[in-house]
């Protein structure tokens, strides 16, 4: 493969154990020819308040939407908090949303997360599907990865330490790196 693909990928969490981010750094690591994943810490961008905007974005803001708006794709490793989004990702979505510098129209999306239930992630990834389909974000459609059991897959610092759950994570990063080039020009 001539091109590499370069997404950056954003943990839902700010704990630095948190097995969304090991979700991520786990991303980062993978060795899918073609593709580069680099991480976005959300630590530092403030709640949306639009009296802030109104005086211009913060610079963690216009970093966030800056990397956002050169990368290729952007991976999101969203925990699932009472059968919803965290609300860091909900706010970093929000702020990537607005003007000026909108990053999100057009952008192609990979979404994945890790929790301790037993259902995965799947009703915090609805509403994320929900939220990135207003600015025109393109969201990959399959594969799904919704990582459950997550006791059993990452250690206490966070580490994934299971070999199926990196596969799939491969397995999700060439489908991604495959989808952002067959549909660049539609």
């Amino acid at each position: 493969m001539a091109e590499t693909i370069n997404v950056v990928a954003i943990a839902g969490s700010l704990r630095k154990a948190s097995i969304n981010r090991g979700l991520v750094r786990a991303a980062a690591k993978a060795d899918v020819p073609g593709i580069h994943v680099e991480p976005i810490d959300l630590i530092d961008v403030p709640l949306y308040n639009g009296d802030v905007e109104d005086v211009g974005d913060p610079p963690a803001v216009v970093e966030l939407k800056t990397r956002i708006k050169e990368a290729d794709g952007v991976l999101l490793a969203t925990p699932e908090y009472n059968r919803g989004m965290p609300g860091v990702l909900k706010n970093a979505l929000d702020w990537a949303s607005r003007q000026p510098q909108q990053a999100l129209r057009g952008k192609p999306f990979a979404l994945m997360g890790a929790t301790p239930g037993g259902f995965g992630t799947r009703a915090s990834q609805f509403q994320v599907h929900q939220i990135l389909g207003n600015p025109g974000s393109r969201v990959l459609p399959k594969p799904e990865l919704w990582v459950s059991g997550a006791s059993e897959r990452f250690d206490e610092a966070g580490n994934l330490t299971d070999e199926t759950t990196r596969t799939h994570i491969a397995e999700l990063l060439a489908a991604f790196r495959d989808w952002i080039v067959a549909t660049r020009s539609a």
